[in-house]
């Protein structure tokens, strides 16, 4: 079978054709493939992380995972996130102390969220509270079952 040829702009040439197998493919994941194929990635490739207290079950925070912040979170023992604003990752608690240790994952039913069960050392918060959400709350009306 012949490859066919690839279209590429080049800096003041127009376009020219260079083969296929010349382009640059996205690399691999390093997740298992069938996780891989589970998750649904937002535009950025990156899937919210819920992160919760593991006995206590308090929700500490949101963060974002590509791939390689997954795969590092499975096989560290410590979360890893990719910050949307640095472009880079960060493990919590690299610079503060305030580690969290993993203690189980689970994807949710669409593959688009984690939880992230942690033990978490000191606060989970930047600003330094427990969690990201102390004393945030917003009124609301409260809802009553039946």
């Amino acid at each position: 079978m012949s490859e066919q040829p690839t279209p590429v702009q080049t800096a003041g040439s127009g376009v020219s054709h260079v083969p296929s197998s010349s382009v640059e493919a996205p690399p691999a994941s390093p997740l298992p493939e069938e996780l891989a194929a589970a998750l649904k990635r937002d535009a950025a490739g990156l899937v919210a992380a819920v992160v919760q207290q593991y006995d206590t079950n308090e929700v500490l925070m949101l963060g974002w995972m590509d791939d390689e912040a997954l795969h590092r979170t499975m096989t560290t023992g410590r979360v890893t996130f990719y910050s949307r604003s640095r472009q880079e990752y960060w493990r919590k608690g690299d610079t503060s102390g305030h580690v969290q240790w993993v203690k189980s994952l689970a994807m949710d039913c669409d593959g688009d969220a984690l939880l992230v069960r942690v033990d978490q050392v000191g606060a989970a918060c930047h600003t330094g509270t427990r969690t990201c959400f102390d004393g945030r709350e917003l009124a609301v009306v409260e809802g009553h079952a039946g």
